[in-house]
């Protein structure tokens, strides 16, 4: 009997476990649907943002970009790393992770790399060995354009002012609830604007082109900084809802199995009890 009261201990872990994985991927399912609302917003308006500074500068002479398109000579370099506060999330922070350390290792191989962390789970395990800038995991705690605005407004100053040569952006990129995609985005300098000779309408602008394309880019660089984070976010649910999901049928088969092994114990030592009353029985008799 104590091998019984053994399984059906098991039984009722896993049956409490089950409760609470199933009680986290709805709750991650809930704040999906929050999160995929604001970067399937956020993506449009980015992306035609970027292809207007591109129109504008492809018309003009010149460097437009001005400093933020400053190609140097790299020696120092920032990796921007989001992750989340959280696990429980399959893979989602150990891809970030690992594509950080292969760009440590390989890329920037010989290179001065410090890391700014946004997410608890990237500072925990890559302040272990690499030099971290700041760890601003409070960014998810109230996910807005100002908060993040903040953090890559201190990106430009530190590349203006010559603190690192270039920046890169490293993510989870939310493609759907079970598909994240790991992107490594340069951030600063610049890439080079193409130069199109067939521009379709010459428009009258007020104020000058230049000055519009130099107000436009510290825009749209923090625009994608904050699309990165939203992407994130949402890629981090997604992945928390499909691991909560797995486990949930994980545990349903384990606790079956359970029930079934402790079916078998309870009918084997019904029968033991009968053998046993049986066989007095006939001692009794004889």
């Amino acid at each position: 009997m104590a091998n019984l009261k053994e399984i059906r201990n098991r039984i009722n872990s896993v049956s409490s476990t089950m409760q609470i994985t199933s009680a986290m991927k709805m709750v991650s399912a809930a704040k999906l649907k929050k999160a995929q609302d604001a970067i399937t917003a956020m993506r449009p308006y980015a992306e035609k943002l970027t292809e207007l500074i591109q129109n504008i500068s492809s018309t003009l002479e010149g460097d437009a970009a001005g400093v933020y398109a400053e190609q140097r000579e790299v020696n120092n370099v920032l990796l921007v790393v989001v992750t989340s506060n959280r696990g429980l999330c399959g893979a989602f922070n150990a891809n970030v992770i690992k594509a950080t350390r292969t760009l440590i290792d390989t890329t920037y191989a010989g290179k001065n790399v410090d890391v700014l962390t946004i997410g608890k789970k990237g500072y925990d395990i890559v302040g272990k060995t690499e030099t971290v800038l700041a760890n601003r995991s409070d960014l998810f705690d109230a996910l807005t354009f100002v908060n993040v605005e903040a953090v890559a407004q201190q990106i430009m100053d530190a590349f203006i002012e010559g603190t690192y040569d270039k920046v890169e952006l490293v993510y989870n990129q939310f493609k759907n609830a079970a598909t994240q995609i790991v992107q490594t985005e340069q951030f600063l300098p610049l890439k080079p604007i193409e130069k199109t000779s067939n521009a379709s309408v010459d428009y009258i602008y007020e104020p000058s082109k230049e000055e519009i394309i130099l107000n436009l880019i510290p825009t749209s660089l923090k625009t994608q900084l904050y699309k990165a984070v939203l992407d994130s976010n949402a890629a981090e649910h997604g992945a928390r809802m499909t691991a909560m999901h797995k486990a949930t049928d994980n545990a349903k088969d384990l606790r079956d199995q359970l029930k079934l092994t402790y079916n078998k114990a309870r009918q084997a030592a019904i029968t033991n009890e009968i053998l046993e009353i049986v066989g007095g029985a006939e001692a009794l008799n004889n």
